[in-house]
């Protein structure tokens, strides 16, 4: 089981796509594997050992520290448009 942490509120057209056998989608994930984000600011939160990508659901990455989770292993890509 996998567990993505939203972060802002995201489109059910982005989180419908899970299959909810494998995946458990809401705001409130511990340990989260994933996290989707909007506009959260990121920069000052402390990121789990179980965490292996951030989404951002828009252009930029300016909300994310791309330089601690590089540091980490964490994987941050975002999804423009």
């Amino acid at each position: 089981m996998y567990n993505i942490q939203l972060m802002n509120k995201i489109a059910a057209v982005g989180t419908n796509v899970f299959d909810k056998a494998s995946f458990t989608v809401a705001e409130n994930v511990e340990n989260p594997t994933a996290m989707m984000v909007r506009s959260a600011s990121l920069h000052e939160m402390t990121f789990g050992d179980k965490l292996q990508a951030i989404a951002r659901a828009g252009a930029g990455v300016n909300n994310i520290p791309v330089e601690a989770c590089t540091e980490k292993g964490i994987v941050v890509f975002n999804t423009p448009g």
